[in-house]
């Protein structure tokens, strides 16, 4: 039986999956984090907790730094079928280290398989496409139609976020100073979505947190939402995410809403009480 791997950069918030798919195994390849002097490796030892508080404390330009070829080549050792899914491309380089990886494995094992997926997303879109990989290789696809299923369906997800902090957007020149003063004092929350590009865009700056619950659930449905699947990764919102559940589920009865604590990138860039919702249209 032909082993399986599920690759995915931090910017997945999984480090290891439930129900695995048999004969298959998962490596979550991490991103690192610079605040000052200080590095951060997004692994599943990282103190998240403490990497924020430093993140505050300091008045310097943080960055991210995506994983090495030799990283993901590591990852892809021992497998004959592997499936990539990495950071959306405008944000990072995850997404040529692992082709440059997937380049050198093949050359020294010519009969494998690899796929690499620009996730084109982040956070709970990622998460959405590493579980249904998870799930088509455990109905027993073979290698060319987990392929082939994987792509119609993330054509049919989306990435919608909620920031309620953008003091590192704005530390990194991705938003102007008054902007971020702005949502620091009047309770802005910034409603936004990756677009089919992978970009962040921006679609509505909703006040408070009841109006950004509602601001969400609308964009939504308004992106063509009707009841699929919800990951909802955030950073320490159990509130949004309680109120989102049952908004969503009194509208929709059957969905299915899951939510799971930020990886120590989307954390960085979400910040506090953000979150990063994949979805299912």
């Amino acid at each position: 039986m032909k082993k399986w791997k599920i690759v995915a950069d931090s910017g997945c918030d999984y480090r290891q999956l439930d129900q695995l798919a048999p004969n298959a195994e998962f490596i979550s390849v991490p991103l690192t984090v610079q605040i000052g002097a200080e590095t951060f490796v997004d692994q599943a030892d990282l103190d998240i907790d403490k990497m924020m508080e430093v993140m505050y404390a300091s008045s310097e330009a943080a960055s991210s730094a995506c994983p090495s070829p030799q990283a993901y080549q590591a990852a892809f050792e021992g497998a004959d079928q592997i499936i990539v899914v990495t950071l959306t491309g405008t944000l990072s380089g995850s997404f040529n280290s692992a082709r440059v990886a997937r380049d050198m494995y093949l050359e020294e094992h010519p009969d494998a398989k690899i796929h690499l997926i620009d996730s084109l997303s982040a956070g709970g879109e990622m998460d959405l496409l590493v579980t249904e990989i998870n799930r088509l290789i455990a109905s027993g696809l073979e290698f060319e139609e987990v392929v082939s299923a994987i792509t119609t369906y993330q054509e049919n997800s989306k990435l919608l976020f909620v920031l309620a902090k953008v003091d590192n957007l704005v530390k990194n020149g991705r938003l102007s100073k008054l902007v971020g003063t702005v949502v620091g004092l009047l309770n802005i929350r910034m409603v936004g979505e990756a677009s089919s590009e992978g970009k962040l865009e921006l679609l509505q700056k909703a006040r408070g947190h009841k109006k950004s619950v509602t601001a969400a659930f609308e964009e939504m449905k308004k992106a063509g939402y009707k009841g699929g699947r919800i990951i909802m990764a955030h950073r320490n919102n159990d509130k949004f995410f309680q109120q989102f559940s049952d908004l969503v589920k009194e509208n929709y009865p059957n969905a299915i809403v899951e939510e799971v604590a930020t990886s120590g990138l989307c954390s960085f860039y979400a910040e506090e009480g953000g979150l990063l919702m994949g979805y299912e249209i």
